[in-house]
């Protein structure tokens, strides 16, 4: 969790009260928060240069370092803190956040170049608001904690902040060849443009670790007013000419964007948390965005949302007995004002709580949340502990039982266990595979950090090949297996997707060895008490499906719906003539072959491998 460093003496000066060490933990620890360490910044600066431990001076500030959650975007400055513990000892109430009355509000017109890099932008304006040093460097430092925390080192959203009586609204936000770019950035005396930018920064230790996000397009984001003055590069850098001094009056916030949603809580972070020094406290001028579209929307968008929830599903959830009027007092010290809808009764005939969502709490997403907001104001410590009224023996789950028991098959077999990515390359798991990206089959990672995870594995051969592509100097033969998930899409489940228990087996040597995976497919039904039924039609039929059969001897065994099948198979993974279809109650459940090729041949693989992959959760049924 996220850490805010913030001076003792100002924070005790901003909640009217001065606490000793001890109580200001318990109030941490009752607001649901933690007082991690105690110290100085000349110590802080110190313990960074490896400098030997001089002991504190009384000249020098106590600094609280205060671990808050990390979606608790809210606690990251000092301001935010201070007012959600006075509203939680009941010393303020919530803030109503309003939106200005413009007569002609700012406009911003997105071009439609910015699609291809950093399609999003959002703006608000803080009127009349009054800077000291302390303020502005919290201002600073919010900008900061966010760009690290939920702008994912702004690859998601960027902040800028401009003194907007410098600038000449209405503004444009383009996307251009970076030569086309000229302005002198931040802290310089000349101007660049926005490939000498690139090559400027390099050297720069804070400001070098977000080049790669913009520096391999071909166009570049950037921010001009009515007068072509550049107001920022983002994520890189703000201009000069609209640097935020002490003395700013009026300031403008944009945040540019890859994610409209984070854009849209990150600006309401910022503008609610700094609003109240503005002379009309916590009212917000908003700032019209035309997209490139020419729909216009207006932001931020601070209004509050309704959540309801049931005093019954609170009750049960926390252990406790809470009249409505009680929760609803809890909430509201959680900046959650709440009220008891009269008259009106919830799915389990309880209390219903009507909790109005302010703009600063973008944690709360479901009523697990209210009610785990409700938990805190009560106390942990006040929840009576009680035996659990049903007794149950632990077990493992008969998924991992039936894999754990296979895993020791398969090792007795002599193959050798690995444990391989869940995520993987998009190309691995199709065209490296002979396999076709219909869209429907891999959960895509919206933002992978890496090209090497850009989906959920569909399958666990490309990962079994990475093995041994990675160890093809081991002796041969090389025998490895795998129990694991793989995730398919799946609109039948309300996330769209499934998880699939599933065992992997390869065999490589000089020869394929496709009777040795043949031989261990075997060896795992009988180990599973499942008999094999002899090969079904190349359509995938088999005779006498619904009845028993007998054996050599005449004596009936199992229905054939209970025995396995193997039938003739077309996957492009394998090699045509050599593979085949497992077939258990009517259904294909796994394919064995030997691997094609061309498949090896991307994974530069010298040698002929067999493999087979098997669904397993059918046995379950058994």
């Amino acid at each position: 969790m996220p850490t805010v460093s913030v001076g003792r003496d100002r924070l005790f000066a901003a909640l009217g009260k001065t606490y000793t060490e001890e109580e200001f933990d318990e109030l941490c620890f009752e607001f649901g928060i933690e007082l991690d360490d105690v110290t100085t910044e000349k110590a802080i600066i110190r313990k960074e240069k490896h400098l030997e431990d001089e002991g504190p001076s009384e000249d020098e500030e106590v600094i609280y370092k205060i671990e808050v959650p990390a979606n608790r975007y809210d606690l990251l400055c000092l301001e935010g803190l201070a007012r959600s513990l006075r509203i939680f000892l009941g010393m303020d109430p919530v803030p109503q956040f309003k939106l200005a009355a413009a007569a002609s509000p700012i406009r911003m017109t997105v071009k439609p170049e910015t699609a291809l890099i950093r399609p999003f932008v959002v703006g608000a304006v803080l009127r009349n608001v009054t800077f000291d040093q302390h303020r502005y460097n919290s201002f600073i430092d919010l900008q900061d904690r966010l760009h690290q925390n939920l702008c994912r080192r702004r690859t998601l959203v960027a902040i800028g902040t401009h003194d907007l009586d410098t600038l000449t609204p209405p503004f444009t936000y383009e996307a251009l060849p970076p030569t086309e770019i000229k302005f002198m950035p931040l802290k310089q005396t000349k101007e660049f443009n926005a490939a000498e930018l690139m090559e400027f920064y390099k050297a720069d230790n804070k400001l070098k670790k977000f080049l790669h996000i913009i520096s391999d397009s071909p166009v570049f984001p950037v921010i001009y007013d009515t007068n072509r003055t550049v107001l920022s590069l983002p994520p890189v850098i703000n201009g000069a000419h609209s640097a935020i001094k002490l003395t700013t009056r009026n300031v403008f916030v944009e945040c540019t964007a890859t994610d409209l949603t984070k854009a849209k809580i990150v600006l309401n972070t910022v503008v609610t948390m700094f609003s109240e020094f503005c002379d009309n406290k916590f009212e917000v001028e908003p700032v019209e965005v035309v997209s490139a579209e020419g729909q216009v929307a207006v932001y931020p968008q601070m209004d509050e949302r309704s959540v309801d929830t049931s005093v019954g599903y609170i009750n049960k959830a926390i252990g406790v007995d809470l009249k409505a009027e009680e929760i609803a007092r809890l909430l509201t010290r959680m900046q959650l004002p709440s009220k008891v809808v009269e008259g009106r009764r919830g799915e389990d005939g309880a209390e219903v709580v009507s909790v109005r969502v302010p703009p600063t709490r973008s944690d709360v997403l479901h009523p697990c949340d209210i009610m785990e907001d409700v938990a805190i104001a009560h106390g942990y410590n006040n929840i009576v502990r009680t035996e659990p009224k049903t007794v149950c023996e632990g077990k493992q789950q008969p998924l991992n039982q039936l894999s754990d028991l296979l895993r020791g098959e398969v090792a007795q077999a002599g193959f050798t266990e690995v444990l391989t990515w869940a995520l993987i390359a998009r190309a691995e798991n199709f065209e490296m595979v002979n396999l076709r990206d219909d869209g429907k089959t891999a959960v895509v990672i919206g933002n992978p950090r890496s090209a090497d995870f850009e989906v959920v594995r569909s399958s666990l051969l490309p990962g079994m090949l990475k093995t041994l592509a990675s160890n093809k100097d081991s002796p041969r033969p090389v025998k490895l297996f795998e129990v694991s998930d793989v995730c398919v899409m799946d609109e039948s489940k309300d996330v769209g997707a499934r998880n699939e228990r599933r065992l992997i087996a390869l065999y490589c040597n000089l020869h394929s060895g496709f009777e040795v995976i043949h031989g261990l497919v075997d060896r795992l039904m009988e180990a599973l008490g499942v008999p094999f039924g002899g090969q079904a039609g190349a359509d995938g039929t088999v005779a006498h499906a619904d009845g028993p059969v007998a054996d050599a001897d005449g004596k009936e065994t199992k229905p054939a719906a209970l025995k396995y099948f193997i039938a003739p198979s077309q996957s492009p993974q394998f090699f045509g003539g050599r593979q085949a279809d497992i077939l258990f109650k009517g259904k294909s459940i796994g394919t064995f072959g030997v691997v094609h090729p061309e498949v090896l041949a991307r994974f530069d693989i010298p040698d002929p491998c067999s493999a087979v992959e098997i669904n397993l959760e059918p046995f379950l049924q058994l």
